[in-house]
Parts: structure tokens; C-alpha cells; sequence
């Protein structure tokens, strides 16, 4: 995921505590240089689900790469 808003490691562990809590997320890895959060998740976490709760703790998801 990148996402835009993220400025200090404050804001990165805001982003990954949000993703964390989502039910199905196993890890976050989180790049505050890079802007991006690497999600591991089973079955059934939608982009809708994963991008409100980056929403929800303030930031902005600028896109989703599956891998």
C-alpha cells in the first residue's frame, strides 16, 4: 500500500497499529522512506476494508499493489 500523509515514525506506527487491528491482518511491515505499508492478510480483507482503516487513523491510501 502507499500512503500519503506519513511525515515521522509517529505517523507509521499510527498507520500499522490501524492496519494491525483490522481482523485477518497476520503482519505489517512498515517504510516510512518509501511510503508504504506491506500487509499480510488471509482471505476475505478487501482494498475497502484496509484502505478506511488507513483512513480512519488519518491518512490516505494512494494505491494497492497485490503481490
Amino acid at each position: 500500500m502507499t500512503i500519503e500523509g506519513m511525515m515521522c515514525g509517529h505517523c507509521t506506527g499510527r498507520v500499522q497499529k490501524a492496519l494491525e487491528a483490522v481482523e485477518g491482518v497476520s503482519a505489517v511491515t512498515m517504510s516510512l522512506e518509501d511510503k508504504t505499508a506491506t500487509v499480510e492478510l488471509g482471505a476475505g480483507v478487501t482494498d475497502e476494508t484496509l484502505t478506511a482503516a488507513v483512513a480512519e487513523a488519518g491518512y490516505e491510501v494512494k494505491g494497492i499493489q497485490e503481490k
